[in-house]
Order: structure tokens, then sequence, then C-alpha cells
């Protein structure tokens, strides 16, 4: 299976269709008017789609074993074919795309079963996914269009002087850049003060949309980061650094000491995530791209 430990979980539905074909009219009438000799075929199928839908994971060897907190089968005649609905909702790491049409097959299966004593040209047609909702591909597309901009810098003594090699911007970068957002400028500079004051002073003048610093939010004396930042903005946001920690507090223990800054100065968004690899690109993909809707509010076009 592939690795999914790194995304979100978020609501996520799915909804797949299949097309039961009967032969002759009286095998809709017999299905009606429950006169099949196997017995009700609308709900015993529902019952196998249900089952199909919960035991995936078991069927199907590189699907996730996930919960699943709703699934809904409904039927639509249409002369002689039988229209299957299976949807299906997860609040989950990845989609019940499968779980949909595994449901969806398996109604589709049953009828089948319950039907061929009393028809032989029954077929079974367009086993397929209908719609899907709820992963991050979704919320990517709605921020395309704003054309959003940022500037990324590396706060950090050691590799400012040549001694290590900066691996956390290019992590922010190459994220920023895959959820459509243009890279203006990338520097690496000292954790000082004035530098970073400097740093937020001019993206604000020169209307960027995100500056995102790395390093500096650490405990040590030397970092001087958020202390630098803070009285900067003009409000911060707290949901989305508690979103931060609480992200990579799933993965490690010691998130619960970032000391990771988020807010806004006139209409710049200012992000100050900590200076290893690591925890930098825990931090982008906990927030990327979600936090972009700040831009809608700010332009009065917002899509709840």
């Amino acid at each position: 299976m592939i690795d999914i430990t790194h995304k979100n979980r978020t609501l996520r539905e799915a909804v797949a269709g299949a097309i039961l074909c009967v032969s002759k009219p009286e095998t809709i009438d017999a299905v009606i008017n429950n006169k099949v000799p196997k017995g009700n075929v609308f709900e015993m199928a529902k019952t196998a789609g249900l089952f199909a839908v919960k035991k995936t994971a078991d069927m199907i060897p590189d699907c996730h074993p996930l919960p699943v907190e709703f699934t809904s089968v409904s039927y639509t005649l249409n002369d002689l074919e039988i229209h299957i609905e299976v949807k299906v909702k997860t609040i989950y790491r990845t989609g019940v795309e499968v779980e949909a049409m595994h449901g969806a097959s398996v109604v589709a299966l049953t009828m089948y079963d319950m039907l061929k004593p009393i028809d032989k040209g029954i077929e079974i047609r367009n086993i397929k996914l209908l719609s899907k909702s709820g992963g991050k591909s979704d919320w990517k597309d709605k921020y395309m269009e704003l054309h959003l901009n940022a500037n990324v810098i590396v706060c950090s003594d050691s590799i400012s002087a040549g001694k290590k090699e900066d691996k956390a911007g290019l992590a922010i970068v190459s994220k920023l850049k895959s959820v459509g957002v243009d890279i203006n400028h990338y520097q690496i500079i000292a954790d000082e003060k004035e530098s970073i004051f400097e740093q937020v002073m001019q993206a604000v003048n020169d209307k960027v949309n995100i500056l995102v610093f790395t390093g500096g939010t650490g405990l040590s004396m030397r970092d001087v980061t958020p202390e630098s930042i803070i009285p900067m903005l003009d409000r911060r946001i707290p949901g989305v650094e508690e979103t931060i920690r609480n992200y990579g507090q799933e993965r490690t223990p010691l998130s619960m000491l970032s000391r990771s800054v988020v807010g806004v100065k006139g209409k710049t968004l200012i992000i100050a995530l900590p200076g290893s690899t690591k925890g930098a690109t825990e931090s982008v993909e906990a927030i990327f791209p979600a936090v972009l809707h700040i831009f809608r509010i700010f332009k009065g076009t917002r899509h709840d």
C-alpha cells in the first residue's frame, strides 16, 4: 500500500453506479412486487452492498482499511434497467472511490444471482465512479486562479555562514510551487531581528502574498524569529498555528515544543516554521493549500 501518513484527515465522499439490465418486463415486475423466489431483491442486494463496502480492504490488496462512516444504496428503474447508486463517506486520509465501486458491483452481482433463475438474459453494465470529493486536489484547484506569489526566507546563522546546506527552505519552495504559488524570492539570512524586520517590511511594501520564514523557532536563546515577527503582525491566526502543531504531534511527540507563528500584516500572510527539514515539510503539508483560503477572504469571494 502507498504511504498516506503525510495526508490530513478530511471528509471524503464517493458515489459509484452500476446498471443491471434484464431481458423482459416480467422480471422487473417480479422485483417490484417481491415475487422473486430467492427473496426481496432490493433489500438482499442492499445488505450485500453494505457488507462489500466494509470489506473492500480485505478484497483489494492496495486498499487501506478505513472507517466507513456512512453508506447508502439506492435504486432507480428505467424500463428494463435497474440503476444502482452507492454513496460512501469517511473522515480519513484517503478516499473511498474503490469502496463505492466495490459496493455497487456486489449489489449488481447479488441481483444477478437472485434473478438468474427467472431471467437468463441479465447483464451488468457500467460499473463506474460517478463523483468524488474531499481530497487535497479539490482544494488545490480552488486557488490556482488567484495567481499568488511568495518569498521564502531561511533564518539560520550556520547556513548563512556556509557551515550547513539548506534543505527546509527548498522543501517549502517545492510545496508552494506544487499548489500553484509562484516564488518571487528565496534567500538565506542570519537569525537576527534586524534582518527579519527588513524581510517583513520589504514583502509588505512589495505586496507579496505569502512570506514564509523557516528556522529560528526553537527554544534556544539564539532563536529569535517568533519574537521578531509577532510584534509586527496586525493579527495572529491561532487556528493555523494549532493545525501545524496538531499535525506534527500525530507524527512525533516533540512537536508540542513548536513555536510556529502565523499571522497577517496588511494583506501579506506571514508564516514562521521550524528549521528542520522534517518540521518544515510537515508544517507545509499540514496547512497548504487550505490556508490559501485567506486570499479569497481578502478578495471577498469566499466559497465555503
